[in-house]
């Protein structure tokens, strides 16, 4: 039996000071009709609305049964008010025996042990301590994935190395965290939202995938090109969100002897990227991923400060050769007239010699990949917002890629250039 309650598909049809009593007079009437009948999954997602407490725990113990797989309760943050504190005993007393999927949002949360057969954990803008955690992950000893989102009384979260089965961490926007004692074996992927330099890790020699991802950072490129080789050696995966390179990239002995994939996000929400930053030193970037196969690159500003690319083509900066013999697959999104961009575009160019495709895409953030932007305009709509100045560089970007870089794609790389609209990027 599976139950899954979602408070937003009544909001269309009942008026919001009715919502909460309505909403629990359904859930009411349901969990009833359902007492001691062995249900595998319970989904309650409340999006705004207080739900009393008693109601909440008599829900519970209908739901938590030594049959129950998954578990999800997602109650709305009240920041001015006390959380909802979630009934512990009621898993810990052998009724929870069986959940593989927890996933708690907007409550206090105190386990007393471990859930044998815990899979999966998400835990967002709960309140628990690294101590109650680490009591719950030393004694799940099958879990494999912990996302923690929001969780600000965590100073130190410590992953035991009995967790063997461990290999998938997400960590974001837990403000006190301060380290990770990571020992478990084999974790392989990790997501989180900072460096590692400032969030001192543990056991990285295994970890396979790595995600830095946060719009606040600056210089994480630098950082990952400078450090990432020596801290975890074995990536396969990188990806990197930034929002601000001051540094250009430096130039490191050590390489990424098992990149395969990378993905570069530079992101300013409002303005300009620097204009001292040298796209073109990303090539030291990629001249030491030997085994690189595909890498993507998105800028997204809403003005350019760099300067433009012009005159003639003997003008154009030049690397020391280098033989890329890997990359397949390159992408640059919200591609620019910066002559340092062109530079590296001519230089991937000359160096990819196994290089099969190219996509460069003048307008950043479309959500679509293979379909023609005049197309998707005439069905609703061709891309995200965009500002006058940055459509005026789209077109300036597409007569650059026409000057310094159509000429030099070899006959076997596909070039796929995709420009503004003609309906919705109109300079007049």
């Amino acid at each position: 039996m599976n139950l899954t309650f979602f408070e937003r598909l009544l909001r269309l049809a009942c008026e919001q000071d009715k919502l909460a009593l309505k909403f629990t007079e359904i859930v009411d009437q349901i969990m009833k009709k359902h007492t001691g009948s062995g249900v595998k999954t319970f989904k309650l997602e409340c999006c705004g609305s207080r739900i009393y407490a008693s109601r909440l725990k008599s829900w519970l113990k209908i739901a938590v049964n030594p049959q129950l797989e998954e578990l999800v309760v997602s109650l709305p943050v009240v920041y001015d008010a006390k959380h909802y504190n979630f009934p512990c005993p009621l898993l810990f007393n052998g009724s929870g025996k069986s959940i593989s999927y927890l996933k708690l949002k907007g409550c206090a949360f105190q386990p007393m042990a471990g859930l044998g057969c815990l899979r999966k954990m998400h835990l967002s803008e709960v309140h628990i301590t690294g101590e109650d955690l680490g009591c719950l992950l030393s004694n799940s000893f099958v879990l494999e994935e912990l996302d923690l989102s929001k969780c600000n009384n965590i100073t130190c979260l410590k992953i035991p190395s009995l967790l063997n089965q461990f290999n998938h961490l997400t960590v974001s926007r837990c403000k006190t965290l301060e380290v990770i004692e990571n020992k478990a074996p084999n974790l392989c992927t990790v997501r989180i939202d900072t460096t590692l330099v400032r969030l001192p890790f543990g056991d990285s020699l295994r970890v396979k995938n790595l995600e830095m991802l946060w719009p606040f950072e600056y210089n994480l490129v630098y950082y990952a090109r400078a450090e990432l080789p020596q801290i975890m050696p074995n990536l396969e995966t990188l990806g990197i969100s930034s929002a601000a390179e001051v540094l250009n990239t430096p130039i490191v002995p050590a390489k990424f002897l098992h990149l395969k994939l990378l993905e570069i996000c530079l992101s300013v929400a409002e303005g300009a990227f620097s204009p001292a930053y040298d796209y073109l030193s990303l090539a030291f970037f990629l001249d030491d991923c030997p085994v690189l196969e595909t890498f993507e690159l998105s800028v997204c500003q809403t003005r350019m400060k760099h300067d433009s690319v012009s005159g003639d083509y003997s003008l154009l900066r030049k690397m020391p050769e280098h033989h890329h013999v890997s990359i397949k697959n390159v992408k640059i999104d919200g591609f620019c007239s910066a002559k340092s961009m062109i530079e590296l575009t001519c230089h991937i160019l000359d160096s990819a010699t196994s290089l099969e495709n190219l996509t460069l895409d003048t307008i950043y953030g479309a959500d679509y990949e293979h379909v023609d932007r005049l197309a998707v305009h005439e069905i609703g709509g061709c891309s995200s917002p965009i500002g006058k100045r940055m459509i005026r560089d789209a077109h300036k970007a597409v007569l650059a890629i026409e000057k310094y870089i159509v000429g030099k794609v070899p006959s076997n790389v596909k070039l796929n250039i995709k420009k503004p609209c003609s309906q919705c990027h109109s300079v007049k």
